[in-house]
């Protein structure tokens, strides 16, 4: 299991005392998000030498996928990058990146196609030639063509909730990027068995890798700690409103779904909670040194790549004690 340092969202321009920490810290990837700003240039901006970048995730569609191929090849020149794309959902896709909306597994799809065949090309010089439902790329002049570097094999990481997303992992991806709002349980009883169904009946071989960021509460002492857990609690019932993300709560039997939206749409935010069960099957909640051992016992068998939850910046310390408990130390 690899560990990935998961930005917090600042300006670039503040990503690379981050990616000096991580590297400081024996992190093996640095993670960047598109929520205020573009993952590229924060990646770019904090990438040391030796660690792995990647995107957790870019918003595919905002993006032609020879804008996105560009970005990764150049992140690719330098340094091992796993490619991370995220469809977003209608409403964002239309009224904030003032694209057209199409079925986003299918498009996903092509999109994933376009990239690995854009990619061929500038490595290989054969001409680029990609016609599919949603993307045509046929011109590849050498004017244009970056050419090769000495680690093209890109993985594309895709991220679902759903299962048309989750299987469409399977049979066409690289990896998935887990959800935040997720359990252990919905790992093993929907996630894994659902990618892995979708992957042999594409007739592909071995398994597809699995990477999250987890929701950690964890402080040097109660006051920290406390802080953390009434953060910790709001986010995740900010995630239980979203019907999205229905499907955990369905599974465990948690009946809060409902009522957590409707608080949401009213605006209020300070009554969204959630109680003890959901907090500590969710989150994991300690001190540094117990929230590391947890991390291990959760994710160690089940996920490929780890983080956590970049909205909880820890202090230097407290990172060094949980990277020391999830590494056994």
């Amino acid at each position: 299991m690899r560990l990935d340092y998961y930005l917090p969202d600042g300006f670039p321009d503040e990503a690379r005392s981050h990616g000096v920490l991580a590297a400081r810290l024996g992190f093996d990837g640095i993670m960047a998000s598109e929520t205020r700003h573009d993952p590229f240039v924060t990646l770019a901006s904090a990438r040391q030498v030796g660690m792995d970048l990647g995107t957790s995730v870019a918003i595919a569609f905002a993006r032609s996928p020879m804008v996105t191929a560009m970005a990764a090849w150049d992140l690719a020149a330098t340094n091992r990058v796993t490619l991370g794309l995220g469809t977003q959902v209608k409403v964002h896709a239309i009224r904030r990146f003032g694209v057209e909306w199409d079925p986003p597994v299918p498009r996903l799809r092509g999109y994933m196609g376009a990239l690995r065949a854009i990619w061929q090309a500038w490595q290989t010089g054969e001409p680029l030639r990609y016609e599919g439902e949603f993307y045509r790329h046929t011109l590849m002049t050498p004017f244009f063509d970056p050419g090769p570097i000495a680690r093209p094999d890109i993985p594309i990481y895709v991220a679902g909730v759903g299962p048309a997303m989750l299987r469409l992992a399977g049979e066409a991806a690289d990896g998935l990027h887990v959800h935040p709002f997720h359990t252990v349980r919905y790992l093993d009883e929907v996630v894994r068995p659902t990618v892995d169904e979708a992957a042999r009946a594409a007739g592909r071989s071995g398994p597809v890798s699995l990477a999250a960021s987890v929701l950690v509460a964890t402080g040097r002492d109660r006051a920290e700690l406390a802080a953390a857990v009434e953060t910790v609690r709001r986010q995740i019932a900010f995630y239980a409103s979203t019907p999205s993300y229905r499907r955990v709560l369905e599974l465990h039997g948690w009946d809060v779904g409902a009522s957590l939206s409707a608080l949401a749409r009213r605006g209020r935010w300070e009554e969204m909670v959630v109680d003890d069960e959901i907090l500590h099957t969710v989150a994991v909640v300690g001190s540094p040194s117990e929230a590391g051992a947890e991390l291990r016992r959760r994710y160690g068998e089940r996920l490929d790549r780890v983080g956590i939850y970049p909205a909880f910046g820890l202090a230097e310390d407290v990172w060094e004690e949980v990277l020391r408990g999830l590494r056994g130390g």
